[in-house]
Parts: C-alpha cells; structure tokens; sequence
C-alpha cells in the first residue's frame, strides 16, 4: 500500500514540476529540484538513507527525471508562444 502512495506522490511532484516550467520565468522551474535536493539531503544525514551510493543514485535518478519535465515545460511554452505570434501575424497580415 505504502508504493501505491509513492506512486502518486512521485506523480505530483512531475506534475507540480511540469507546471512550474511551463511559466514565463525560466527560474519557477528551479524550485522543485532545490526542494529535492534539500529534502534528500536531509534524508542522508538523518540516516534515512544509509548508503552514501544510494543517496547519490536516488539523487542522481531524480533530477534526471526533473530535468527531462523541465525541457517538456520549455518546449511546450516555446511552441505555444511561437503558436501564439503565428495567429497574431496571420491576423495582421488580413
């Protein structure tokens, strides 16, 4: 039961990220891998992790995955407003 959660927790966190990225300001993108470092580390030095390996694979595996939602983010928000100044020169141009 207790991954059943995990699943929708790692879930939100994507979600929360990939919407953080699609915003204008590249820097709301940031806020959830600082957060996921943060809490790793303080996981590791309260022994919650106890292998230094593991703490470097959980981190490593993580931020990946955060940099992979942040790319979608941007790309996504690149297309749109590029999507958005094709409409706009359409209808100036009738």
């Amino acid at each position: 039961m207790d991954d059943f959660y995990g699943v929708f927790i790692i879930a939100g966190v994507l979600a929360v990220q990939y919407f953080f990225s699609t915003r204008n300001s590249i820097y709301w993108g940031g806020i959830v891998p600082v957060a996921y470092i943060v809490f790793l580390t303080w996981m590791f030095i309260t022994n919650h992790i106890e292998s230094i390996i593991g703490f470097i694979l959980i981190l490593l595996l993580g931020i990946l995955f955060l940099i992979i939602e942040w790319s979608g983010g941007r790309k996504y928000l690149r297309e749109k407003t590029k999507k958005e100044l094709d409409k706009m020169k359409t209808h100036d141009i009738k």
